[in-house]
């Protein structure tokens, strides 16, 4: 518990200056004894990172000396999207209706992301009665950007292992996600639709009120494809680095918000089509 509040406070889920949750909402969460969660506190306590631990009221993250405080995760430090975005869509899935909107090359990282709060409902932690889930993935008829070869004789070994793991990572997020209908009564949708081109950056709206962009960054490097070595150009959208913004944490942010969903949804009823996720 200690180790998973010390990650939400150096991260910026938990900002300085904020007041934590109570500690019977951090039991519940948990799934643990107040005194175990006092314990946790009093430990992130020694280690400067909160203060006002008691009894009483919640306890506070620190301000360090001589920091400003942010107003808004969005200004904490840009985290890798492997680091950043579980912490932001468990978050999101504590809403009644939860809306995700995701534009990527194969959902490797949404896949992963969505886990954390997947267990957290299958262990009565949260307990949304919606979820709406929309992905934006490239076409499988278009000439890939990348991944692609350096030698351009494999380029065609290459697209179909990419097909296959672009199918793979969406029918397991379908999957787990279709499974809460029947394990918990909650309504699920989620739609796939395809680009008509390879995108150079990922997108990802949660609830409306966020937007966690990335770059991806094309680097060479030797790949395994099945058993074959391959030199080729790709980038790491796991490793990408996320940028957040957050409605009402100032006008940069908000417009950011704002576009990005106008973006996100001229794409979806535009020039993007049904999305099968079958080879």
């Amino acid at each position: 518990m200690a180790d998973e509040l010390r990650t939400r406070i150096r991260t910026g889920v938990l900002r300085p200056g904020q007041r934590m949750p109570t500690q019977a909402k951090l039991a519940d969460e948990f799934g643990v004894e107040r005194g175990a969660v006092r314990q946790a506190l009093r430990i992130l306590q020694s280690e400067h990172l909160l203060t006002n631990v008691s009894k009483g009221s919640p306890a506070t993250v620190a301000v360090r000396p001589g920091a400003a405080v942010p107003s808004a995760w969005s200004e904490a430090e840009p985290q890798p999207a492997m680091a950043g975005l579980p912490l932001r869509m468990t978050e999101a899935f504590a809403a009644d209706h939860v809306e995700v909107d995701a534009l990527c090359l194969t959902a490797v990282s949404l896949t992963a992301a969505i886990g954390e709060p997947l267990r957290q409902i299958h262990a009565g932690r949260l307990k949304p009665a919606k979820i709406d889930v929309r992905v934006l993935l490239p076409s499988r008829n278009i000439d890939l950007a990348f991944p692609a070869p350096v030698d351009s004789s494999a380029t065609e070994r290459l697209q179909r292992h990419w097909l296959a793991h672009r199918n793979a990572q969406g029918q397991v997020l379908r999957h787990n996600l279709l499974t809460l209908r029947s394990t918990h009564g909650i309504e699920v949708d989620v739609t796939f639709r395809a680009l008509p081109f390879t995108p150079p950056v990922k997108l990802y709206l949660l609830n409306g009120t966020e937007a966690l962009f990335a770059y991806y960054t094309v680097q060479r490097h030797l790949q395994t494809v099945g058993q074959e070595h391959m030199d080729m150009y790709d980038a790491e959208g796991s490793r990408s680095v996320l940028f957040a913004f957050e409605q009402g944490a100032g006008p940069r942010d908000t417009a950011f918000v704002a576009q990005s969903r106008l973006w996100f949804d001229a794409l979806w009823e535009t020039i993007s089509s049904d999305l099968q996720l079958t080879s």
